[in-house]
């Protein structure tokens, strides 16, 4: 049923690959953001709950 629809848009076949770059851009800035995460700021943020306390 949705292929009907699908069929009507044009350039359609485009979106999957921007959709799946999107994705794996992210995933790949995520990923480069924790490796280069400083040591302390992760101590601080993980004794957080206990210092609560």
């Amino acid at each position: 049923m949705f292929k009907y629809y699908f069929e009507q848009i044009h350039n359609v076949e485009i979106w999957p690959i921007i959709s799946l770059a999107i994705f794996f851009t992210f995933f790949i800035g995520l990923l480069w953001w924790v490796f280069r995460m400083d040591r302390s700021y992760v101590d601080k943020m993980s004794n957080l709950p206990i210092d609560e306390l």
